[in-house]
């Protein structure tokens, strides 16, 4: 965007542009989100900023009124594939915070030095700045949403020490954590004890009944649970073994009630749950865009706000995709629950025992006992799980999407349709087609657009950058997924 349309983007208090750039003014020494309904200030006095580390690096703060850190993550990160894009996706997951910059730059390819440099130049912020940014943003949303006690928020959020703590909270926001803590709005619901329940932002209307009827279509048994108001699943993190749940509020907030094994995994867990969700997504900019072509434009008013669900577990996801090629979505599920059922961990979760899905490592070692199928593919997915438990093959966020394809490529058993769609689920990445997917290809029939594979390819590209979600609409008209569209019954209070 230019200087100017961001500039009529603040002038109009447009709510879509927050978190996609913060607004600094000189004569106050604040930056704000787009939508800051304080006035509008000089255009002589503006500058605008990528990212709000690189306003803190410029010696900016906060604004105490619209909290430009509370605001939804940029969708520019997911859009782009480029080794900043990519470094942010990474940052993001907490890697800065588990590996340090080294790890960062080890995984994208770069020395520390030249990738803080091309960080730098490009958002005005370094990685350590970035994290640092995001750990104040973790410490905020503890403050406000939960009673835990400080010196464990600043634990939680990847602090140090309480002194560092509460340096950062009140260089960034103004003001010391027990005064932002004050801030937070009344009537908020209290979580049971041992979990925490947090507010995550986003941006535009959010198709609900979609996600939630896919979690609920596509969800494991044991690992995950999924009806049309809630999802809830186990994982691995860092710290140990997880549980989180997603819903929708009746003023249409999403909601994360978490519980964890350590409080320093509460950032990734975050950021995987809004992966999932695809909360970071510009659904204005999606829409107005589909919309243009008369085929597409029956299908985006019917389903305003589509998401395209993301992925927690790359690993996961890559296993759960070879196990799911060429069958139905409930013969994939009744698989993926048997090998679960078989190999997982078991643990504890607010709503009894769950499952924690395989490691690579037991798929590598056990899977022949459990998977079922042609033998080719059996192999297949055994040779792939061994080859991530050994490192020989990694899938993950901070991925070039090219160089993940042809890796997955390489691997027997992989094809184009399994490559692509880890890479839509992985990767968000916006603009990928799968021409071969059959409930794609009856979805496109439905909507009057060329179904055979060929012309379903070369009608897609007038969709382009925004291919993965004429995929979710393609999904959604198909007629075995139109029971997911069925008005759900009114949202649950929390006492229900």
């Amino acid at each position: 965007m230019t200087f100017d349309e961001r500039y009529r983007a603040i002038d109009s208090r447009d709510t879509r542009f927050d978190g996609q750039f913060v607004t600094a003014v000189r004569s106050t020494g604040i930056y704000c989100r787009p939508s800051c309904p304080a006035r509008t200030p000089k255009a002589a006095n503006v500058t605008f900023y990528a990212t709000s580390a690189a306003a803190h690096e410029a010696g900016y703060r906060a604004c105490k009124r619209c909290l430009p850190e509370a605001a939804p993550g940029s969708p520019e990160w997911n859009l782009r594939g480029d080794v900043v894009a990519r470094a942010m996706r990474l940052i993001a997951d907490g890697i800065v915070e588990r590996e340090g910059v080294p790890g960062l730059a080890a995984r994208l390819g770069y020395s520390p030095r030249h990738l803080t440099r091309l960080i730098a130049a490009e958002l005005g912020a370094g990685p350590l700045a970035l994290s640092r940014a995001h750990r104040a943003h973790t410490a905020r949303m503890l403050l406000v949403g939960t009673e835990l006690p400080a010196s464990e928020v600043a634990f939680s959020a990847g602090f140090a020490s309480i002194r560092q703590f509460n340096e950062t909270v009140r260089e960034v926001f103004g003001m010391p954590p027990l005064e932002l803590r004050a801030r937070r709005a009344a009537g908020r619901p209290e979580a049971p004890a041992g979990q925490l329940d947090l507010v995550l932002p986003h941006r535009g209307e959010l198709d609900s009944a979609g996600l939630f009827g896919w979690m609920a279509a596509h969800a494991v048994g044991g690992v995950e649970s999924g009806s049309a108001h809630r999802f809830a699943r186990t994982l691995r993190l860092p710290g140990g073994p997880a549980w989180f749940e997603l819903r929708v509020d009746a003023d249409g907030r999403v909601r994360l009630r978490a519980q964890l094994a350590a409080l320093s995994d509460l950032p990734a867990m975050v950021t995987r749950a809004r992966r999932l969700f695809d909360l970071d997504a510009d659904p204005v900019a999606v829409d107005d865009a589909l919309s243009q072509h008369p085929e597409l434009a029956p299908l985006v008013a019917a389903v305003p706000g589509v998401r395209v669900p993301g992925a927690v577990d790359p690993h996961e996801m890559l296993i759960r995709a070879m196990i799911g090629q060429q069958i139905s979505v409930a013969a994939a599920r009744t698989a993926q629950t048997r090998l679960a059922d078989a190999l997982g961990e078991r643990m504890q979760t607010p709503h009894g025992e769950g499952i924690l899905f395989p490691t690579t490592a037991a798929i590598a070692e056990r899977g022949h006992e459990v998977l079922r199928g042609p033998a080719a593919r059996v192999r297949s997915v055994i040779g792939a799980a061994a080859a991530l438990a050994e490192g020989r093959l990694d899938v993950g966020p901070g991925d070039d999407g090219a160089e993940q394809r042809a890796a997955l490529l390489a691997m027997p058993g992989i094809g184009p349709w399994t490559a692509d769609y880890v890479r839509m689920r992985v990767l968000q990445d916006p603009d990928v087609l799968l021409p071969g997917d059959v409930a794609a290809r009856a979805g496109a029939l439905a909507a009057g657009i060329p179904a055979d594979a060929a012309g379903l390819t070369r009608w897609a590209a007038r969709a382009a950058p925004w291919r993965s979600y004429l995929m979710a609409h393609l999904w959604y008209a198909a007629p075995v997924t139109r029971a997911w569209r069925a008005t759900p019954d009114p949202i649950p209070t929390e006492d229900s």
